[in-house]
């Protein structure tokens, strides 16, 4: 038989009987991976048993004949199988849930590894004739949890969320202290290496760091290199297929530093880029045919190592059985130092969230080894320089180990979390699952008897169903007056997480309706997740303290105003506003949609006192989101307006597009003139995707010709004029006159909003670019009868009480018309804004 026939027969042999393990092991109630595990030795015996299979004939034969010819080595297993796995499974990772428990993950996948290594070794070279360097060369192999085996049983035995979290996190990092140890430890025993602990640091060090690098850098490469090929689903979908394989081959083959972490640190770079850099439609079909890739790649690096183990444990003595058992307890021993001593130290600490003694308990049971161990200890097999006992030694333990995790950790890793409570929902969980629950119901009630009228339904079989469902609810509702009640805090805190978990949805959604740039939604999420860690910490108080950050000016907003302030520079300001204008406009709109959400939905769930507190934090949020538009808006109108046209023109064109897809759907146009219509839709996208031109209006002179006060005036008076004016900076938030303070000077508003806050009256008046103010307190001399503060970053010009006379005195009629202008400014309910109140004289 030809070679390429032997390998496509076998592959797609297995692929067949992979695609029946996956019902079978729900039938029998067994983690996928250890009944892949159990296939691939069972296949292996056969295959070894060649007399058994010596009178199949045809393509069954052929197919077993086929699997005995396979060759593979455990580089090749490591190249072709490994990157999958681990991009697949860093891809789906919260990438903010994964920081918010590094210390104890880094903690599980560098110190843990080090802790086995060392334990497992001199366990064994206590008991054993082996040397240390062997021993700990053993315990570097199985130090490593497997990512392909942890991840498909955890998510098989459906744990918590956080519990599952460590879990990937730690499986998935730990490969690169355990394949740095190994590597030393193997270039020792080859005589390759003089070894030392300084060395295996600096080692570790520069293969995880330059990993990282790595996987960053070509992460972001290909979130670049994306936008290009946008909206084509092949392309996209295969440039993350590259970047996964690259990954691994240039940082492990060419720069000689972890391929692992490069892969693992690439992948969560586009998980958390590649949402808003990928086309929507693309990004559900990558994470399917993602799923599909890891599910195959997981079933066959398990079964064709498998297909290894009787080779390799032909030759087990019963003394190898002891060496198991001391390796197995150190390992849990080990294991279980770093987990109930140092994951407590560092809470303590405030390095770490705390972890449960339950979840401890699992993780130090639930750390599965797997194809990554056997591939580790099938390359000491193949080493000729390796000696041919130490090869056994490690072969045989190293195989043991990992089969007694797979078939004893992996089988009874459920009863474990059962005994535990972790497969349980908590008191505040399973009391918003009952409130859920009696929604649904009721609601399904209603619905099945319009049904049932609809379809003309006899009324007996309508009554019985009716029954059905007043029994579940009634049920139901018993349970629910047997729990303990949720106080309003409980509650509101619930709300809180749902009203934050929906605001990033919502974000997301009119990102792919394409209403919002990817910058900003970018922004938006990721300051949704900051809020939404604020609110699990803090409550209401951390809700409320995070929201604000959204609107607060931020350092690149400072940076850009002062590059502007000082050299003139607009670009970086112009980019900064309008990114600011579409986050306001953007936020308000999300946060009118939640106070509905909280009306309709939250109300019924949690209750109306809970649902007014939370329309209630809403509203003060939406009410700053309004204010801080207004300053923009005043700030700069002209630039404002344009925004606004930008952002409604999107908006248009979402619609636009839509309209013409559905007519495509209902046969009224051909697909040519639908691709012709959208070819004129994106080009008219393109260029409402480019930033206006910024003009703030800094040129004095046309400042002065703007203020009411001068209007009209001569260039000559004007420059004369403009030279009394001083510049002065003011910070958002800044108090620029205080009430009862001596008038000194006047101020005209060059470029910003400030708002006068004026006895009397309810709502304090904003004035903008233009206006002027404290005028009323250099005519006459009393002191400021109002407060002024800054709504943004202000540019100010003053006119000091001594250059204002000198000026009134050479020109009696200017002073005439300030007086009458001054006149008028006391009756503000006569006058239009913004010019309305005394400000701030």
């Amino acid at each position: 038989m030809h070679a390429i026939v032997v390998y496509v027969l076998g592959v797609a042999g297995l692929l067949l009987l992979v695609s029946a393990l996956p019902p079978l092991a729900a039938r029998l109630r067994v983690p996928y991976t250890v009944l892949l595990a159990a296939a691939g030795i069972a296949l292996g015996a056969l295959i070894k048993g060649a007399t058994v299979l010596d009178g199949l004939a045809g393509p069954l034969g052929d197919f077993f004949v086929s699997l005995s010819g396979l060759d593979l080595s455990s580089e090749t297993l490591l190249y072709i199988f490994l990157p999958i796995l681990l991009f697949e499974t860093a891809l789906a990772i919260d990438v903010r849930r994964l920081i918010d428990d590094l210390a104890p993950i880094l903690a599980m996948a560098v110190v843990a590894v080090f802790v086995c290594t060392f334990a497992v070794g001199y366990a064994l070279w206590a008991v054993s004739p082996m040397g240390l360097v062997p021993c700990l060369l053993l315990g570097a192999i199985v130090a490593t949890t497997d990512p392909a085996a942890v991840v498909s049983i955890f998510r098989d035995l459906g744990a918590p969320r956080r519990l599952t979290m460590l879990v990937e996190g730690e499986s998935l990092l730990n490969d690169a202290a355990a394949i740095a140890l190994f590597t030393l430890l193997l270039g020792m025993l080859t005589r390759r290496s003089d070894g030392g602990v300084l060395e295996a640091a600096i080692d570790f060090l520069r293969s995880f760091g330059g990993g990282a690098c790595v996987g960053f850098v070509l992460g972001r490469l290909a979130c670049l290199l994306v936008t290009p090929v946008r909206d084509q689903p092949m392309a996209e979908i295969t440039l993350t297929v590259a970047l996964a394989y690259l990954s691994y081959l240039l940082a492990d083959h060419y720069l000689d530093v972890s391929g692992v972490v490069a892969v693992v640190a690439a992948a969560l770079v586009v998980g958390s880029v590649g949402k808003t850099r990928i086309s929507p439609d693309t990004w559900v079909a990558l994470e399917h045919i993602w799923k599909q890739l890891g599910f195959w790649a997981n079933s066959l690096i398990f079964l064709l190592v498998a297909l290894v183990i009787p080779h390799i444990v032909e030759r087990v003595a019963w003394s190898d059985a002891g060496y198991l058992v001391v390796a197995v307890a150190a390992a849990l021993a080990a294991r279980g130092v770093v987990l109930f001593g140092l994951l407590p130290a560092l809470s303590a600490f405030g390095l770490a969230q705390r972890v449960g003694h339950a979840t401890k308990a699992v993780m130090l049971w639930g750390g599965l080894r797997g194809a990554v161990s056997l591939a580790l200890a099938m390359a000491v097999t193949e080493n000729g320089r390796v000696p041919a006992g130490v090869q056994e030694f490690v072969a045989v333990l190293a195989t043991g180990f990992v089969f007694f995790t797979l078939f004893v950790n992996g089988t009874t890793l459920r009863p474990v979390m059962h005994k535990l409570g972790l497969d349980r929902l908590s008191p505040v969980e399973r009391a918003m699952r009952n409130r859920a629950l009696a929604l649904s119901v009721a609601r399904v009630q209603e619905r099945v008897g319009d049904l049932a009228r609809t379809y003309e339904i006899e009324e007996l079989a309508t009554q019985r169903m009716l029954d059905h469902y007043a029994e579940r609810l009634e049920a139901i509702e018993g349970e629910r007056h047997a729990e303990a009640p949720l106080s309003q805090a409980e509650r509101v805190t619930i709300g809180l997480v749902i009203l934050v978990n929906r605001e990033q949805e919502r974000y997301y959604a009119h990102f792919q309706e394409g209403i919002l740039s990817r910058g900003v939604v970018e922004f938006l999420a990721a300051r949704a997740a900051r809020t939404l860690d604020a609110v699990r910490a803090q409550g209401e108080a951390g809700y409320a303290k995070a929201a604000d950050g959204i609107i607060d000016f931020s350092l690149q907003m400072r940076a850009a105003s002062w590059l502007h302030r000082h050299f003139g520079i607009q670009r970086p300001l112009a980019r900064r506003l309008a990114m600011r204008f579409e986050v306001l406009v953007s936020v308000r709109m999300v946060l009118r949609e939640l106070r509905a959400f909280s009306r309709q939905r939250l109300a019924q769930v949690l209750g109306p006192d809970s649902a007014v507190e939370l329309e209630g934090l809403l509203a003060v949020r939406l009410d700053r989101v309004e204010k801080a538009l207004a300053a923009l808006r005043l700030q700069y109108p002209d630039y404002a307006t344009v925004l606004q046209n930008q952002y409604l023109g999107r908006a248009a064109l979402r619609l636009e597009a839509a309209d013409y897809r559905a007519l495509h759907a209902e046969s009224v146009i051909s697909q040519e003139v639908l691709n012709d219509l959208e070819r004129d839709i994106a080009g008219r996208r393109r260029a409402l995707e480019q930033a206006p031109t910024l003009d703030l209006r800094l040129d004095r002179n046309e400042l002065v010709r703007r203020v009411p006060i001068f209007a009209g005036l001569a260039p000559e008076r004007a420059a004369r004029i403009v030279k009394l004016l001083k510049s002065r900076l003011v910070l958002p938030g800044e108090t620029i006159v205080r009430r009862g303070d001596r008038g000194d000077c006047m101020f005209f508003v060059a470029s910003g909003a400030v708002e006068v806050l004026v006895p009397g009256l309810e709502m304090p008046v904003k004035l903008g670019s233009g206006d002027f103010f404290g005028e009323m307190a250099l005519l006459n001399g009393q002191p400021r009868n109002a407060d002024v503060r800054a709504l943004g970053y202000c540019q100010l010009l003053v006119l000091e009480e001594k250059d204002f006379w000198r000026l009134v005195r050479k020109d009696p009629s200017l002073r005439t018309h300030i007086e009458d202008v001054a006149a008028k400014r006391r009756a503000p309910a006569r006058l239009p804004q913004p010019v309305a109140v005394p400000a701030g004289e």
